[in-house]
């Protein structure tokens, strides 16, 4: 498995990019791969099917200019920024036979996640469908949404650790459809950093996933690829367009 510890400009790059690396896996141009990324500026993504109407203060969002953009993984809508770390695998079916549905590839993977974050001293539990909470006050630390191919898996997760969660309050809505573990609370009661430095977190999830090979520069195939995807799909700026 190669790793790309890479943050591309522009929050379409970021979101597109990982698409290009389930692509070029599911037509035998590349193989497994674990991403890091972390946008500098704010950002929102929408799932795949998420109504931004219902997800996103609009008046908010278009007052401060906050790029809106849809990921083609499902989930909820993400609030992305400083602090918020995003990792992306792209894992083969053959390779792991349990990923191979959905319940299975989420158990598989977050089981790992919580390893890692163990071996930093934190405990965490997995609430499924795609959440890791902290135990003991079951504060949520990451998200998780797949995008599934025929012969490989895209694998979206965020995990915060050092984020303004004050800043969901202002630009999310509390989704309708929300786990039984929140129990009707706020987003700034909700929602947790993990307190641990970014790159220990890093560490551990590659070790976790024996990513033993660092690549941090694209590929002349993930350049074209992430081009013509760049051209055919353009972020959304306004949240309510095409939503």
């Amino acid at each position: 498995m190669i790793l790309r510890d890479i943050t591309l400009p522009t929050p379409q790059e970021n979101i597109l990019y990982d698409e290009a690396l389930l692509y070029l896996a599911e037509n035998n141009q590349s193989g497994e791969v674990l991403r890091f990324w972390e946008s500098a500026r704010l950002f929102i993504v929408l799932g795949r099917i998420s109504n931004a109407r219902e997800d996103i203060h609009a008046e908010a969002v278009l007052r401060d200019n906050i790029p809106v953009g849809r990921r083609a993984s499902g989930g909820g809508t993400v609030l992305q920024g400083k602090g918020c770390l995003n990792y992306s695998l792209v894992l083969s079916k053959e390779a792991h036979p349990s990923i191979s549905d959905l319940k299975g590839s989420y158990q598989f993977i977050l089981s790992k996640i919580i390893l890692a974050l163990g071996h930093l001293g934190v405990k965490a539990v997995f609430h499924p469908p795609s959440d890791l909470a902290l135990a003991g006050n079951n504060k949520k630390v990451s998200g998780n949404a797949q995008k599934r191919a025929r012969r490989f898996i895209l694998h979206h997760g965020t995990l915060l650790y050092d984020f303004d969660i004050a800043q969901m309050e202002t630009y999310l809505a509390v989704p309708q459809d929300t786990p039984a573990y929140r129990q009707n609370r706020s987003h700034r009661n909700f929602v947790a950093n993990i307190p641990v430095p970014v790159e220990s977190i890093k560490g551990e999830i590659k070790k976790a996933f024996g990513a033993a090979r660092e690549e941090n520069t694209l590929s002349a195939q993930e350049s074209r690829c992430l081009s013509g995807f760049l051209n055919s799909r353009p972020l959304t700026m306004v949240p309510f367009q095409n939503s």
